[in-house]
């Protein structure tokens, strides 16, 4: 049992090394590029272009360019379309905002009714006066019950 514990954990060890050896900014970019083909992250896309863009990024990342000229470099050949995330700035800042304000919107709403509700309900606890000829009424019927 142990002897086999031991070949899984090597073998998984073995599998992973590539993942593991690969430059921490290389995953980076992966993590933030779409490939064009699948629509899906560049480091869960297994398409040739998907290839072809990741051999991209290692030579440029080995020529000593940074993450942001590598993807403005992808953006300039595939379009913004790459962009895991739209930019923080022009329309694409309409992205961020949008989620936000409707947050707001519904918080605002909700609050709006909790208010409401609750100045109905303080209202509805207001109780009608009982005339004394019912209130006799009412001892003389408990009494008649009681017994």
């Amino acid at each position: 049992m142990i002897a086999r514990s031991i070949a899984l954990a090597v073998v998984a060890l073995a599998l992973a090394a590539p993942a593991l050896g690969s430059d921490s900014r290389e995953q980076q970019i992966e993590n933030r590029v779409m490939c064009p083909t699948c629509h899906q992250l560049l480091v869960l896309s297994h398409s040739p272009v998907a290839e072809r863009m990741r051999h991209f990024i290692r030579e440029e990342l080995a020529a000593g360019k940074s993450s942001g000229a590598i993807e403005h470099d992808l953006v300039d050949q595939f379009g913004p379309a790459v962009l895991a995330s739209p930019p923080a700035a022009g329309f694409g800042l309409l992205a961020w905002l949008i989620p936000a304000g409707g947050l707001l919107a519904a918080a605002a709403v909700v609050l709006a009714f909790a208010r409401a509700w609750r100045r109905r309900s303080s209202a509805d606890d207001d109780t009608a006066e009982v005339s004394p000829e019912l209130l006799r009424r009412l001892e003389l019927e408990l009494l008649a019950f009681d017994e």
